[in-house]
């Protein structure tokens, strides 16, 4: 298995709109994804993310054997938390349980540690979703609690889990 974590290439849009059209994604990430995602609205991610500020914004397109399978992304926090970052992602349907988003959180929080002065990356995905969770425990994320009824997804109102990584 060959897993690189890159910059989105404006090349990637046509892959990164078909792993997005799938409500099985969708499902397990926060709204303002619209639906169907286009082609025209991965070109303005690739671009909002190739323009971000690099200090603050570290997003990456997870490559699996030359195909893009996901994207990731760690985002610092502001004001008191300018120190801490919250770390998203998700991976192509088709390419799950290949160890890929174990590898990539892995990677990309290592990378953030490296260069940057974060000190604490955080995730939050919903208690229901066990693939993500298993996802940051195999990365060495610790469980810090459950945020009960936290959010409202698909109309359902939603426990998240609170997990973090802090630096070493």
């Amino acid at each position: 298995m060959k897993v690189t974590l890159r910059e989105w290439q404006e090349s990637d849009a046509e892959s990164l709109a078909l792993i997005l059209n799938n409500k099985n994604i969708l499902n397990n990430l926060r709204d303002g994804l619209p639906y169907p995602y286009t082609y025209k609205d991965a070109l303005e991610f690739i671009k909002l993310m190739r323009n971000s500020n690099k200090n603050s914004v570290f997003a990456f397109a997870v490559i699996y054997n030359g195909e893009v399978a996901g994207s990731i992304g760690v985002f610092r926090q502001n004001n008191i938390h300018s120190l801490t970052a919250e770390l998203g992602y998700y991976i192509g349907e088709t390419f799950w349980n290949k160890g890929i988003a174990t590898y990539a959180v892995k990677t990309a929080c290592d990378f953030v540690f490296e260069n940057s002065d974060i000190i604490r990356i955080y995730a939050e995905p919903f208690s229901r979703n066990t693939a993500s969770c298993k996802v940051l425990e195999k990365a060495n994320f610790e469980l810090e609690g459950i945020m009960r009824a936290n959010a409202v997804k698909c109309g359902a109102v939603e426990d998240m889990k609170l997990y973090a990584l802090i630096k070493k």
